[in-house]
């Protein structure tokens, strides 16, 4: 079933392809990275939930790009979780961090709102492609979809790229017994599907006044999309299940293939000489008005790495 021998088991991308079916496809499974990310923010568990999904999703579709650049995925909404960013580096590198009112997801959460409707809220998803600065960049953006974003995702394959497409979300902590007792991790997986029609191409979707009989092709891509929506969530978080099982699970009956994988990194770019740039782009008199307790403090939204500046160094050279 595989073309490779490997020894990864987490924070990985592995594509696969069901030979039978005339599809192909992606599985991202996020272990340690995911909760480096999570846990550094210390985010109310649902909020973990939505950026742990995004962080899968973005891995997905970032891992695809078959060059140097970055994937970005957005949200811009008015509910609790204001907005959510992911940041792919090809080949492998992954950050995020999610915007939020904390008084009004504590409101929310006390009154059971928990869902990615009542968390984002009415807004949009912005997918965007950065092939580097002597390149154009591409965006595609849609609606947030009540559902979550998986079936925002769903939309933006239809209207931008006009490939049937499936994709499963999961995100949630891991429960394990340890020497010092219960410990409590971060996973997030992702599972995806696209068709290949016959002469090489992807498909588009059917239109849906089209009444005429099904192809083969069709009804091989209905088939596997069924099997796909079988996926549970802890299928996809669960460390001990390989993604190579869970393919053979869903998929023997119709010749499917895993290649091999490749790792997925937790990958911050910041750094002093960045954020110093930044903060010196503010001006003198703004960087006066940082200054707390003699000093001034940044922290990375990304990562969480907190950074202390004399006011001097930043001011010197400025006018």
């Amino acid at each position: 079933m595989s073309d490779g021998n490997t020894m990864l088991v987490d924070d990985l991308v592995q594509p696969f392809q069901i030979e039978g079916l005339g599809i192909r496809g992606r599985i991202v499974r996020l272990g340690p990275l995911v909760d480096r990310v999570l846990k550094a923010h210390a985010y109310p568990e649902p909020v973990s939930r939505l950026l742990g999904e995004a962080l899968a999703l973005t891995v997905m579709i970032g891992s695809a790009l078959k060059f140097d650049g970055r994937f970005i995925l957005q949200t811009q909404s008015k509910g609790p979780v204001s907005m959510l960013v992911a940041d792919f580096q090809s080949p492998g590198g992954i950050r995020g961090y999610a915007q939020m009112d904390e008084a009004r997801v504590a409101e929310a959460l006390e009154s059971g709102r928990t869902t990615p409707a009542d968390l984002l809220g009415e807004g949009y998803l912005a997918l965007t492609i950065d092939q580097g600065p002597d390149m154009d960049r591409y965006q595609g953006i849609v609606s947030l979809h009540g559902e979550g974003l998986s079936h925002s995702a769903h939309e933006y394959f239809a209207s931008s790229e006009q490939v049937a497409t499936r994709i499963r979300l999961a995100a949630g902590p891991y429960y394990h017994r340890e020497a010092g007792g219960t410990e409590k991790n971060w996973r997030a997986g992702a599972i995806m599907i696209q068709h290949i029609a016959r002469d090489g191409g992807l498909t588009g979707y059917r239109e849906a006044e089209d009444e005429s009989p099904y192809t083969e092709e069709e009804e091989n891509w209905n088939r596997a999309s069924i099997l796909l929506g079988t996926v549970e969530d802890h299928e996809l978080l669960d460390p001990a299940l390989e993604p190579n099982r869970l393919l053979f699970r869903l998929f023997h009956e119709d010749g499917v293939r895993a290649y091999e994988p490749s790792p997925v990194e937790f990958s911050c770019r910041c750094s002093r000489d960045r954020m110093t740039s930044v903060l010196r782009s503010f001006g003198g008199h703004e960087i006066d008005e940082m200054v707390q307790d003699g000093v001034i403090t940044a922290t990375c939204e990304f990562c969480s790495e907190v950074y202390v500046f004399e006011p001097a160094e930043l001011k010197d050279g400025l006018n």
